[in-house]
């Protein structure tokens, strides 16, 4: 199992100016869904972006701790945008 923070700090360490938002869907511990925003998305497409994400998490993954995690992604004047 892996906790929100754990989560929270594999994306940050490959985006540090990421502003990242953890909830466990289930209670299990192991199924999350997370937003994010950062300036590292700024022209990528979304497929592009989740692929970013899912790198920083890609051994927690692996290892079965966790087990699915939900994105959410947006550019700073995205997220303004979301009001």
């Amino acid at each position: 199992m892996i906790s929100p923070d754990q989560i929270e700090q594999l994306i940050k360490a490959k985006m540090p100016d990421a502003d990242v938002a953890i909830q466990d869907l289930t209670g299990t511990q192991d199924h999350y869904q997370a937003t994010i925003v950062s300036t590292s998305f700024e022209g990528l497409n979304l497929v592009k972006q989740h692929q970013l994400v899912y790198g920083s998490v890609n051994t927690a993954m692996a290892s079965g701790d966790l087990h699915a995690l939900t994105l959410k992604t947006f550019t700073p004047d995205e997220w303004a945008q979301q009001g």
